[in-house]
């Protein structure tokens, strides 16, 4: 089953590349604040939040708006960083929204999506992303050949990468290479189901020499207070973030956790 879903998502990636999605004329500068730098110096939650209004396991997260607009208003309540979602099919996503906020914000920002080729790589630099998303499994499984070579030329052209695991195999993989940031994903890409525990399962006993940051499922101050006991550095929140009715007063709870 897991292969069905990351092969569609796969897939889906290159019928976005085929149909022009990455094809974008600007020159856009990344941001002046080094996430990693923000992370390590924050007394409170450092928070990555992410504008994405579908997702594969909810449908339609929230209707279409203003991407600016709800950048802002996370920045208001206190996030240190944004990712945007780039990939159209699931997601509901598009490199147009990633270029708005990057003119409107000049926080760090990670260019969310499932990236499967340089083509895509170049394209994060071109709308100014600081970082970009890598996925071990697809080389794990074979989708793709040299995690090395995709993680270098990211670098090359001057983003950081954030390498995205789920179980320990993975992780123990993520930390051979030139990763800046690890994820730990609490979804299962197979069932799309969430697990906090997640976290708490990959990083024990390990020793942790990179910046970790844990993704999906976190909803309370209560799930960030569980997750930094863990180990883990900073938070990615998307969905609960982005059904709220008021975004700065939800922002600012998850920061204020600690």
């Amino acid at each position: 089953m897991v292969e069905n879903i990351l092969k569609k998502l796969v897939n889906n990636s290159q019928i976005a590349i085929d149909d022009g999605v990455y094809d974008v004329d600007v020159n856009l500068q990344k941001s002046n604040q080094d996430f990693q730098q923000i992370i390590k110096s924050n007394s409170h939650a450092t928070l990555l939040t992410e504008v994405k209004f579908s997702s594969p396991s909810l449908g339609k997260i929230r209707t279409i708006g203003d991407p600016s607009s709800i950048a802002k208003q996370m920045i208001e309540g206190g996030s240190k960083a944004l990712s945007v979602l780039t990939q159209p099919h699931l997601f509901n996503g598009s490199p147009d929204y990633f270029i708005q906020v990057r003119q409107s914000v000049d926080v760090p920002l990670l260019m969310k999506d499932i990236m499967i080729d340089k083509i895509q790589i170049d394209t994060a630099k071109k709308i100014g992303a600081d970082y970009m998303l890598v996925i071990q499994s697809l080389f794990d499984q074979k989708f793709l050949s040299d995690i090395d070579d995709f993680i270098a030329y990211g670098h090359k052209q001057n983003l950081n990468v954030l390498l995205e695991v789920h179980t320990k195999e993975e992780f123990q993989n993520a930390l051979k290479t030139e990763a800046d940031i690890i994820g730990i994903n609490n979804r299962n890409l197979d069932t799309l189901e969430i697990d906090l525990k997640t976290t708490e399962l990959v990083l024990s006993g390990y020793n942790k020499s990179r910046i970790i940051l844990s993704e999906s499922g976190i909803e309370t101050p209560n799930d960030i207070q569980y997750l930094k006991k863990c180990g883990a550095d900073a938070f990615l929140i998307g969905s609960s973030i982005m059904k709220s009715d008021n975004i700065v007063e939800q922002v600012t709870k998850l920061v204020n956790s600690y």
